[in-house]
Protein backbone atom coordinates (compact mmCIF):
# COMPACT_ATOMS: atom_id res chain seq x y z
CA UNK A 1 0.00 0.00 0.00
CA UNK A 2 0.69 3.65 -0.63
CA UNK A 3 2.14 5.66 2.70
CA UNK A 4 -0.96 7.46 3.94
CA UNK A 5 -0.28 11.57 3.93
CA UNK A 6 -0.68 13.15 7.01
CA UNK A 7 -4.36 14.16 7.82
CA UNK A 8 -5.12 17.39 10.35
CA UNK A 9 -3.41 18.06 13.74
CA UNK A 10 -5.24 19.63 16.43
CA UNK A 11 -4.35 20.46 20.02
CA UNK A 12 -6.69 21.79 22.60
CA UNK A 13 -5.94 22.82 26.31
CA UNK A 14 -6.98 19.71 28.51
CA UNK A 15 -10.00 21.56 30.33
CA UNK A 16 -11.42 22.16 26.70
CA UNK A 17 -10.31 18.69 25.01
CA UNK A 18 -13.67 16.93 25.34
CA UNK A 19 -15.90 19.75 23.98
CA UNK A 20 -13.48 20.69 21.02
CA UNK A 21 -12.88 17.02 19.71
CA UNK A 22 -16.85 16.44 20.46
CA UNK A 23 -17.34 19.78 18.17
CA UNK A 24 -15.09 17.87 15.59
CA UNK A 25 -16.92 14.65 15.14
CA UNK A 26 -20.41 16.67 15.64
CA UNK A 27 -19.74 18.15 12.80
CA UNK A 28 -18.87 15.25 10.59
CA UNK A 29 -21.83 13.76 11.70
CA UNK A 30 -23.81 16.89 11.06
CA UNK A 31 -22.80 16.44 7.59
CA UNK A 32 -22.30 13.27 6.47
CA UNK A 33 -26.48 12.88 7.95
CA UNK A 34 -27.47 15.81 5.13
CA UNK A 35 -26.15 13.28 2.61
CA UNK A 36 -27.49 9.78 3.95
CA UNK A 37 -27.66 7.29 6.53
CA UNK A 38 -24.15 7.43 8.98
CA UNK A 39 -21.97 4.45 10.39
CA UNK A 40 -19.76 5.77 13.25
CA UNK A 41 -17.54 3.31 14.90
CA UNK A 42 -16.68 3.87 18.34
CA UNK A 43 -13.57 3.67 20.71
CA UNK A 44 -13.11 1.95 23.45
CA UNK A 45 -10.62 2.46 26.81
CA UNK A 46 -11.04 5.57 29.02
CA UNK A 47 -10.01 7.99 26.95
CA UNK A 48 -13.15 8.94 24.93
CA UNK A 49 -15.73 8.92 27.74
CA UNK A 50 -15.71 12.75 28.27
CA UNK A 51 -16.14 13.13 24.92
CA UNK A 52 -19.49 10.55 24.40
CA UNK A 53 -20.75 12.55 27.58
CA UNK A 54 -20.46 15.83 25.95
CA UNK A 55 -21.91 13.72 22.93
CA UNK A 56 -24.93 12.81 24.71
CA UNK A 57 -25.88 16.48 26.16
CA UNK A 58 -26.48 17.72 22.44
CA UNK A 59 -29.68 17.86 21.22
CA UNK A 60 -28.78 18.17 17.86
CA UNK A 61 -26.81 15.16 17.14
CA UNK A 62 -29.02 13.13 14.30
CA UNK A 63 -28.95 9.79 16.07
CA UNK A 64 -32.26 9.01 14.24
CA UNK A 65 -30.12 8.46 11.30
CA UNK A 66 -27.30 6.40 12.63
CA UNK A 67 -26.18 3.29 13.50
CA UNK A 68 -23.01 2.64 16.23
CA UNK A 69 -20.65 0.07 15.76
CA UNK A 70 -17.53 -1.02 17.71
CA UNK A 71 -14.02 -0.95 16.26
CA UNK A 72 -13.20 -3.63 18.89
CA UNK A 73 -14.33 -5.66 22.53
CA UNK A 74 -12.74 -7.18 25.09
CA UNK A 75 -14.03 -11.10 25.24
CA UNK A 76 -15.93 -10.78 28.76
CA UNK A 77 -19.62 -10.08 29.31
CA UNK A 78 -21.74 -6.82 28.19
CA UNK A 79 -21.95 -5.84 31.75
CA UNK A 80 -18.00 -6.82 32.51
CA UNK A 81 -15.68 -3.38 33.82
CA UNK A 82 -13.84 -3.86 31.14
CA UNK A 83 -16.14 -3.89 28.49
CA UNK A 84 -15.96 -1.19 25.34
CA UNK A 85 -19.86 -1.61 25.03
CA UNK A 86 -20.28 -0.91 28.70
CA UNK A 87 -18.25 2.12 28.58
CA UNK A 88 -20.15 3.42 25.73
CA UNK A 89 -23.54 2.45 27.10
CA UNK A 90 -23.00 4.22 30.41
CA UNK A 91 -21.17 7.34 28.92
CA UNK A 92 -23.05 7.96 25.46
CA UNK A 93 -25.83 4.83 24.32
CA UNK A 94 -28.38 5.61 27.30
CA UNK A 95 -27.80 9.37 28.34
CA UNK A 96 -28.28 10.14 24.69
CA UNK A 97 -31.32 7.69 24.64
CA UNK A 98 -29.90 5.79 21.51
CA UNK A 99 -32.37 2.97 20.16
CA UNK A 100 -30.76 -0.62 20.70
CA UNK A 101 -31.88 -1.28 17.40
CA UNK A 102 -29.41 1.56 15.68
CA UNK A 103 -26.27 0.23 18.04
CA UNK A 104 -24.85 -3.33 17.06
CA UNK A 105 -22.33 -4.29 19.71
CA UNK A 106 -19.79 -7.16 19.23
CA UNK A 107 -20.83 -10.08 20.69
CA UNK A 108 -17.40 -10.84 22.27
CA UNK A 109 -18.46 -13.00 25.23
CA UNK A 110 -19.50 -15.88 22.98
CA UNK A 111 -17.02 -18.81 22.90
CA UNK A 112 -16.67 -19.14 19.14
CA UNK A 113 -14.82 -15.90 18.18
CA UNK A 114 -14.25 -16.50 14.49
CA UNK A 115 -18.40 -17.04 13.85
CA UNK A 116 -18.86 -13.87 15.92
CA UNK A 117 -15.83 -12.06 13.58
CA UNK A 118 -17.57 -13.38 10.35
CA UNK A 119 -20.76 -12.23 11.88
CA UNK A 120 -19.92 -8.37 12.54
CA UNK A 121 -18.09 -8.25 9.65
CA UNK A 122 -20.93 -9.45 7.73
CA UNK A 123 -23.18 -6.04 9.66
CA UNK A 124 -20.11 -3.66 8.65
CA UNK A 125 -21.13 -1.28 5.72
CA UNK A 126 -18.55 -1.41 3.21
CA UNK A 127 -16.97 2.02 4.43
CA UNK A 128 -17.40 2.78 7.72
CA UNK A 129 -18.56 7.10 7.85
CA UNK A 130 -16.78 8.07 11.07
CA UNK A 131 -14.35 5.90 12.84
CA UNK A 132 -12.70 6.82 16.13
CA UNK A 133 -9.73 5.87 17.54
CA UNK A 134 -7.81 5.60 20.22
CA UNK A 135 -3.51 4.87 20.68
CA UNK A 136 -1.75 3.06 23.04
CA UNK A 137 1.60 3.78 25.31
CA UNK A 138 2.78 0.78 22.64
CA UNK A 139 1.37 2.05 19.79
CA UNK A 140 -1.19 0.00 19.36
CA UNK A 141 -4.95 1.23 17.74
CA UNK A 142 -8.62 -0.53 18.36
CA UNK A 143 -7.30 -4.02 19.15
CA UNK A 144 -3.95 -3.76 16.30
CA UNK A 145 -1.07 -4.46 18.74
CA UNK A 146 2.51 -4.17 17.41
CA UNK A 147 4.16 -7.43 15.60
CA UNK A 148 -0.05 -8.71 15.26
CA UNK A 149 -0.64 -10.91 12.52
CA UNK A 150 -4.19 -8.95 12.29
CA UNK A 151 -1.65 -6.26 10.75
CA UNK A 152 -0.81 -8.10 7.80
CA UNK A 153 -5.04 -8.96 7.29
CA UNK A 154 -6.21 -7.70 3.69
CA UNK A 155 -9.43 -10.24 2.97
CA UNK A 156 -11.20 -10.78 6.79
CA UNK A 157 -12.41 -7.57 7.98
CA UNK A 158 -12.93 -7.82 11.59
CA UNK A 159 -10.49 -10.90 13.40
CA UNK A 160 -10.11 -12.48 16.78
CA UNK A 161 -6.65 -11.90 18.26
CA UNK A 162 -5.10 -12.50 21.38
CA UNK A 163 -3.68 -9.07 22.62
CA UNK A 164 -0.51 -8.09 25.31
CA UNK A 165 -2.93 -6.97 27.81
CA UNK A 166 -6.14 -8.13 30.27
CA UNK A 167 -7.77 -9.14 28.93
CA UNK A 168 -5.83 -11.06 26.71
CA UNK A 169 -9.23 -12.22 24.25
CA UNK A 170 -10.39 -9.63 21.78
CA UNK A 171 -11.92 -8.50 18.53
CA UNK A 172 -10.81 -5.98 16.16
CA UNK A 173 -11.79 -4.24 12.72
CA UNK A 174 -8.67 -5.42 10.74
CA UNK A 175 -6.34 -2.43 8.50
CA UNK A 176 -8.98 -2.43 5.44
CA UNK A 177 -11.51 -1.08 7.60
CA UNK A 178 -9.54 1.50 8.75
CA UNK A 179 -8.30 2.25 5.46
CA UNK A 180 -11.79 2.67 3.93
CA UNK A 181 -13.44 4.38 6.62
CA UNK A 182 -14.56 8.48 5.05
CA UNK A 183 -13.62 10.35 8.57
CA UNK A 184 -10.91 8.42 10.94
CA UNK A 185 -10.82 10.91 14.51
CA UNK A 186 -7.66 9.79 16.98
CA UNK A 187 -8.42 11.00 20.48
CA UNK A 188 -5.15 10.89 22.80
CA UNK A 189 -4.69 13.12 25.88
CA UNK A 190 -2.17 13.13 28.82
CA UNK A 191 1.53 12.59 28.91
CA UNK A 192 2.18 8.72 28.25
CA UNK A 193 0.45 9.27 24.18
CA UNK A 194 2.92 12.18 23.56
CA UNK A 195 5.58 9.60 22.50
CA UNK A 196 3.21 7.18 20.58
CA UNK A 197 1.80 9.77 18.63
CA UNK A 198 4.68 11.72 17.91
CA UNK A 199 6.06 7.81 16.60
CA UNK A 200 2.46 7.51 15.06
CA UNK A 201 2.91 10.63 12.96
CA UNK A 202 6.50 11.19 12.50
CA UNK A 203 8.50 7.90 12.60
CA UNK A 204 9.40 6.11 9.26
CA UNK A 205 6.53 4.18 8.08
CA UNK A 206 6.25 0.93 10.00
CA UNK A 207 2.88 -0.44 11.14
CA UNK A 208 4.08 -3.68 12.46
CA UNK A 209 5.60 -1.69 15.01
CA UNK A 210 3.29 1.18 15.38
CA UNK A 211 -0.19 0.63 14.23
CA UNK A 212 -1.74 3.28 14.90
CA UNK A 213 0.22 4.78 11.84
CA UNK A 214 -3.01 3.07 10.19
CA UNK A 215 -4.45 6.39 11.16
CA UNK A 216 -2.20 8.68 9.87
CA UNK A 217 -4.27 10.38 7.57
CA UNK A 218 -7.11 11.02 9.95
CA UNK A 219 -7.75 13.74 12.27
CA UNK A 220 -6.08 13.73 15.79
CA UNK A 221 -7.65 15.72 18.41
CA UNK A 222 -4.97 16.02 21.02
CA UNK A 223 -4.40 17.91 24.67
CA UNK A 224 -1.19 19.43 24.70
CA UNK A 225 0.25 16.80 26.94
CA UNK A 226 -0.36 14.33 24.01
CA UNK A 227 0.97 16.76 21.63
CA UNK A 228 4.16 17.26 23.49
CA UNK A 229 6.85 15.29 21.71
CA UNK A 230 5.60 16.71 18.03
CA UNK A 231 7.58 18.40 15.87
CA UNK A 232 7.83 22.01 15.45
CA UNK A 233 6.96 21.98 11.85
CA UNK A 234 3.87 19.47 12.80
CA UNK A 235 2.93 22.00 15.22
CA UNK A 236 3.50 24.82 12.88
CA UNK A 237 0.22 23.43 10.83
CA UNK A 238 -2.37 23.08 13.78
CA UNK A 239 -5.37 25.48 13.96
CA UNK A 240 -5.39 27.31 16.79
CA UNK A 241 -8.94 25.45 17.27
CA UNK A 242 -11.27 23.15 15.84
CA UNK A 243 -14.23 24.30 13.96
CA UNK A 244 -17.27 24.06 15.92
CA UNK A 245 -20.40 22.68 15.34
CA UNK A 246 -23.28 25.48 14.98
Amino acid sequence: MSLPVRGSVRVHEADAWAERAGRSILAALREAAEAGPVSLALAGGSTPGPVYRWLATREDVPWSRIDVFFGDERCVPPDHPDSNYRMARDTLLCPAGIGAARVHRMQAERDDREAVASAYAALLPPHLTVLLLGIGEEGHTASLFPGSPALGERERRVVPVTAPAEPPGRLTVTPPVLEAAARVFVLATGERKAEPVARALEAPWAPDVCPAQLARRGSWLLDRAAAGHLSRDTLAAVPVQAPEAP
